[in-house]
């Protein structure tokens, strides 16, 4: 097998949440790149037009919508050979005041989705019988304690250690399961606090590589794990942060 054939998708059909914008768009744009047919799921309007996307505007916390969403992709192509959980969300607030309301929605879109997208793809990918990849994107909050976040940081730990469960469960139908933990990305989630010195260069004094993240750099993680390079890999966390998790003083 050539190198470029070992991270070939050509003809795999995957699934990306959260792709209208930030690091699902760009995840779903280089999976695509890559030879794959890609759907772009996300419950906000989601503009692309090129060969291979197909939008989805769903939402993935409504237990209905989500038949909807492999009932298409099945009709459509009888298959689904990846999945990669994207979407997520994280709202700040002290601990002390953080409330139920917050935490459900958080848990819900972060976690409890990614667990039954997980589970209706893998049913689809043990019925076809030829394995499949199912690939996270958690955090730095699923590694590290940070304040005034808890259920993001509950939510990508659970996150993180639900992939280990399934490639423990999967591993002999094929499914391999991993997990992208990125550091910190130039997001709409930041909201322009990564251009504000003052809140930006403590994060950048904690990574080796002084700049921050592009949705960008996500790319080659995801395609790595989606392809036959990563053919013996599985309940892995593959750190995209600029060597912040690793770093020491």
């Amino acid at each position: 097998m050539s190198n470029s054939d070992l991270f070939s998708l050509k003809g795999k059909v995957a699934l990306v949440t959260g792709a209208a914008r930030g690091n699902g768009y760009a995840i779903a744009n280089g999976l695509i790149d890559a030879g794959a047919i890609v759907y772009y799921v996300d419950i906000n309007p989601i503009e692309i037009n090129r060969a291979n996307a197909f939008v989805i505007q769903v939402d993935i916390t409504k237990e209905e919508n989500l038949e909807r969403i492999f009932n298409e992709i099945m009709n459509a192509h009888s298959r689904i050979d990846i999945l990669v959980n994207n979407a997520g969300r994280g709202k700040g607030a002290p601990a002390e005041n953080y409330t139920l309301e917050e935490w459900d929605q958080t848990i819900g879109i972060n976690l409890t989705a990614p667990f039954r997208l997980s589970q209706i793809a893998a049913k689809y990918m043990i019925n076809n019988g030829a394995g499949g990849n199912i690939i996270n994107i958690t955090s730095l909050g699923a590694e590290l304690g940070f304040p005034d976040n808890p259920a993001y940081l509950a939510s990508k730990g659970g996150l993180k250690m639900m992939a280990k469960g399934f490639a423990n469960d999967w591993a002999q139908y094929g499914i391999r399961v991993n997990n992208v933990c990125p550091g910190y990305i130039h997001t709409p989630l930041h909201e322009g606090r990564d251009r504000i010195p003052e809140l930006s260069n403590p994060k950048l004094n904690r990574m080796m590589i002084k700049r921050w993240g592009e949705p960008e750099d996500l790319v080659g993680a995801v395609i790595f794990l989606a392809s036959n390079a990563s053919n013996y890999v599985t309940g892995e966390d593959i750190h995209v942060d600029g060597g912040w998790a690793a770093k020491g003083l």
